[in-house]
């Protein structure tokens, strides 16, 4: 148990990454947690945030994680996909025989809840498979489930929510108005901030604790919108309408398909499209709105339109995540 019945020393492995980039600086800004990185020792410390500390770690040597984490009442896991198939393990056993309580696992996105996205996909297997180790080795999991990352998601390309915003070009899922839950790396960083920041055990009279969640997922978003809402949101951030775009549509589960192909042949690319078409089903896979908690964790509104601007901004500066 923490001390005091709050979370005070957080240790982030991936706090240079895309999102453990965003838990690291959002929970630093607060200045009520320690937190510690795990780096490989060849870590330019220029990436990262100002005020974490550092631990080296020798990810192949389990004693050298643990020692890193010993102390520590909360990790977040952060792993890029590239990232050896057996490293999560590892790092969930070592943090447990080091006596870490609550780990957040390597799942941030899909509902792991819905039974029928976890029999569809399995990359939510997997996430599944994550939590469900991590309370077999006697820890306690908190996943968050934030949806598709907005702004990479728009910026990507094509295969991801359907948008090529240089060329002006849109293909449109089913109708384009299925809508999906979707958050921003902000959001995302506010959210576990939220977490952390409250008392471990519910404190009673309508007060919420971090054991509410306690081996399940939380839910938190930005965003509930339809391609339809995002073209919108385009236009009014561009100044363009719908006859300066070339609008396509195609069907969920033929894009689905198109994608597994895809994937077989070795166009990578296929995975994005069969994995956001499945988020797009009509079945509401990827709509979880009436289980978001932001009130409970003090998340803010955002605006869609400026969340919209940062990805335009991303693309038209011709980033790239892939190099």
């Amino acid at each position: 148990m923490a001390q005091n019945n709050r979370i005070e020393k957080v240790a982030i492995v991936g706090a240079t990454g895309r999102i453990g980039s965003h838990f690291a600086k959002a929970l630093l800004k607060t200045g009520k947690h320690t937190v510690t990185a795990l780096v490989r020792p060849n870590t330019n410390p220029d990436e990262l945030p100002p005020g974490i500390t550092t631990a080296p770690v020798n990810y192949d040597d389990p004693s050298s994680i643990g020692s890193a984490l010993r102390g520590h009442h909360f990790l977040i896991i952060s792993l890029s996909v590239t990232a050896p198939a057996d490293l999560h393990s590892k790092i969930v056993y070592a943090a447990v025989e080091a006596g870490v309580p609550y780990i957040m696992p390597n799942v941030y996105g899909s509902d792991i809840a819905n039974a029928s996205l976890v029999a569809d996909e399995a990359f939510v297997a997997d996430c599944v498979g994550r939590c469900q180790e991590v309370e077999r080795l006697g820890a306690k999991y908190v996943a968050m489930v934030c949806g598709c990352w907005y702004e990479w998601s728009l910026a990507l390309g094509e295969p991801w929510f359907g948008f090529d915003i240089l060329g002006r070009r849109v293909t449109f899922f089913d109708e384009g108005t299925t809508k999906v839950c979707c958050s921003t790396w902000e959001q995302c960083g506010r959210g576990v901030v939220g977490l952390v920041s409250l008392p471990v055990v519910d404190g009673g009279e309508g007060g919420v604790g971090l054991e509410r969640w306690a081996n399940r997922p939380f839910y938190i978003s930005s965003f509930r919108v339809s391609q339809r809402d995002m073209l919108d949101s385009l236009h009014r951030v561009l100044g363009t309408r719908d006859r300066d775009w070339e609008i396509r549509f195609q069907g969920t589960k033929e894009r689905r398909e198109e994608g597994g192909e895809e994937l077989k042949r070795g166009v990578r690319t296929g995975f994005a499209k069969m994995m956001y078409a499945r988020a797009f089903y009509p079945d509401g896979g990827g709509d979880f709105e009436g289980k978001v908690v932001n009130g409970l964790l003090g998340l803010p509104e955002e605006s869609l339109d400026e969340a919209t601007r940062r990805a335009v901004g991303m693309v038209e500066s011709g980033w790239s995540p892939f190099g």
